[in-house]
């Protein structure tokens, strides 16, 4: 079609109305397979791409980027996408969030969308079954958060420097008999590379591993003390705050109490209800204020690719 359509055609050639087309185009859950299937076409087959000069005379930013997180509940992505809207927002950004829920087709259907909707840049919580050479074809306008790559800009955690310093906390307490609960190790990131730095201060250590892995999830850790304690163990290393969440109440339950309980996220509710919990800071609020100064210097042409590490944070 040579004519340049507006929404409204959208709207007219598939039968729906304006506001259906507008959620379709937001990604919005509710809009029903069918219904969303058929504006999908039109537009795919128009070509169409929406208007920010549209958006600007509606009250929004002519700047828009998308943000896909892994899930909404996150405490931790939401400390990271907390400090990320701060610089976005402050810098005259709008923000699109979305979320992947781990899933790699629901990602690359974010990005489609995001990328039909003509956003300047996307920022994305990458996974272990992440596609970046979908990511990739946004050339300098992409960065990955919370994942090590080299195809683009990436701004990941220093996951085995987390778990070293909660065991460094815990040998200066005199404590040697240190059990550890994970994630599973096809998780390359919080399950994996975690585990692995407790593996190698066991071997450092000349001490046998104590340690079970499951699922990111309190339920999970709290299934898995039982087969990790004993009576000489002094001390549990959790992959992350929620799994400590869960492992703190199985050993309330047993009355081991005496149990240091590490964790990973630097949550502020853990630490005011369980003062002795000693959490490590990944650096996520920093790290979310980092990929968004990256984006957008990136938008500006001012930056190629760049990829950071992010030191944590004893709290």
């Amino acid at each position: 079609m040579s004519k340049k359509l507006t929404i409204l055609d959208i709207a007219r050639l598939s039968g729906v109305g304006k506001s259906t087309v507008s959620r379709v185009l937001t990604n919005d859950p509710k809009v029903k397979p069918e219904t969303r299937a058929k504006v999908e076409q039109v537009i795919q087959e128009s070509g169409y791409v929406p208007s920010k000069s549209a958006q600007a005379m509606r009250g929004g930013s002519q700047k828009v980027v998308g943000v896909i997180i892994s899930r909404l509940d996150s405490p931790s992505e939401n400390k990271a996408v907390g400090s990320m809207l701060n610089t976005l927002y402050g810098t005259g950004y709008d923000v699109v969030i979305m979320e992947s829920q781990f899933d790699r087709d629901k990602t690359n259907e974010h990005l489609d969308v995001l990328k039909k909707r003509n956003v300047d840049g996307v920022i994305v919580f990458g996974f272990s079954d992440f596609d970046i050479a979908k990511l990739m074809s946004w050339q300098n306008r992409s960065v990955v958060i919370a994942m090590d790559t080299d195809e683009v800009s990436s701004i990941n955690y220093d996951n085995k420097q987390v778990i070293a310093k909660a065991l460094q906390f815990l040998e200066q307490k005199k404590l040697s008999d240190i059990a550890f609960i994970g994630v599973d190790p096809s998780d390359k990131t919080t399950g994996k590379l975690r585990l692995e730095a407790y593996l190698e201060w066991c071997q450092s250590q000349s001490i046998v591993p104590n340690y079970q892995t499951g699922q990111l999830n309190h339920e999970s850790a709290y299934l898995l003390v039982d087969d990790v304690l004993t009576e000489e163990v002094q001390a549990i290393v959790c992959a992350s705050d929620t799994l400590a969440l869960g492992v703190i109440k199985r050993l309330q339950e047993l009355n081991r109490e005496d149990v240091v309980v590490t964790g990973v996220g630097g949550n502020e509710l853990l630490s005011f209800l369980f003062p002795k919990v000693f959490s490590i800071d990944p650096g996520y609020s920093l790290a979310g204020e980092k990929a968004a100064k990256l984006l957008i210097s990136q938008v500006n042409g001012e930056l190629g690719q760049v990829h950071i590490t992010q030191e944590p944070i004893s709290i």
